[in-house]
């Protein structure tokens, strides 16, 4: 651990904090002066330092998160396949990453993208739900706790700690009913059946929805805010198609020159995008209930 991320441990530097600036977290963190802040949302920010580079601050939302991110992006970019933002450093409160100069999103770029993807998803990890080296069992998806605890079956696993929690949550939260939460329980129950082929453990980057996937100026796209583990790679793929990506029918184009899917993913993409849809559920209520329970009423059709 280097004196940057000391804090978690309990030795933050003095006047650190979730309440400290931008600008000061990005200087006390790089060792350069912050001479321009321009706030981005509510918890991230851009910092210009002195050397003319620029930085994003990431406020942490949970104990935990920064952490967590911290270790996902330098799990992703050890893979050698995606493009993901440096980490400058990171404290209990606090994130900093390398800045990703804008670009715009085309088929090329779309198709490399998908290529990437595979070669991201093919580096594999230990199990399912295997935290990156240096992250922790209790992590983080967006505001939604996520537990990373090993196994090595994917429809038990997947059922047990990305479905069924969730649910549970949003049944005592009142946002699905009882007799609502038995048709979800139900596609648990036939995952053996329903979930295809067994694949390998994948390297996910966990939360791979639109707004996670930057279009660089470089003409790659870079991946940000993960909340990586060991996975099904059809989960990834799933959330794209969940909440759209440009030139998507690129991106699977691309992936699936280098790392074809098993037959009938199309039809297993509702079973995968269970997990976040309940997510979502927890996080921002019924009208995302109402999108888990069409899914899971379709993969039983099946």
């Amino acid at each position: 651990m280097t004196a940057k991320e000391d804090s978690d441990s309990g030795t933050a530097p003095a006047g650190s904090g979730p309440d400290e600036r931008p600008g000061a977290v990005a200087a006390r963190i790089t060792g350069r002066a912050a001479v321009e802040v321009r706030p981005l949302s509510g918890a991230v920010a851009e910092v210009v330092l002195d050397s003319g580079r620029a930085v994003v601050v990431k406020r942490a939302e949970a104990a935990g998160a920064a952490r967590a991110e911290a270790a996902g992006l330098r799990w992703l970019g050890d893979a050698g396949a995606v493009r993901v933002p440096v980490v400058h450093g990171r404290d209990r409160h606090w994130l900093v990453t390398g800045r990703v100069p804008p670009g715009r999103p085309s088929a090329p770029a779309a198709a490399r993208f998908g290529r990437d993807l595979a070669g991201l998803h093919a580096a594999g990890a230990p199990a399912f739900g295997t935290p990156p080296p240096g992250g922790t069992e209790d992590a983080y998806i967006g505001l939604a706790p996520m537990r990373n605890v090993p196994g090595d079956d994917w429809p038990r696993w997947y059922a047990e700690h990305r479905v069924l929690p969730y649910l549970r949550r949003a049944v005592d939260d009142g946002t699905v009913r009882s007799d609502e939460a038995v048709v979800i329980e139900r596609v648990c129950e036939r995952l053996p059946d329903i979930a295809g082929p067994t694949e390998p453990p994948a390297r996910l980057h966990g939360d791979l929805w639109n707004g996670n996937v930057l279009w660089g100026a470089d003409g790659r796209a870079w991946l940000i805010d993960p909340a990586a583990h060991g996975g099904h790679r059809e989960t990834d793929l799933a959330m794209l198609h969940l909440f759209g990506c440009p030139h998507l029918d690129d991106v699977l184009d691309g992936y699936q020159q280098t790392a074809p899917l098993a037959d009938g993913w199309r039809e297993r993409v509702g079973v995968h995008q269970l997990f976040p849809l309940l997510v979502h559920t927890v996080l921002f209520g019924r009208g995302y209930a109402e999108q888990a329970l069409a899914a899971a009423r379709a993969a039983l059709a099946q």
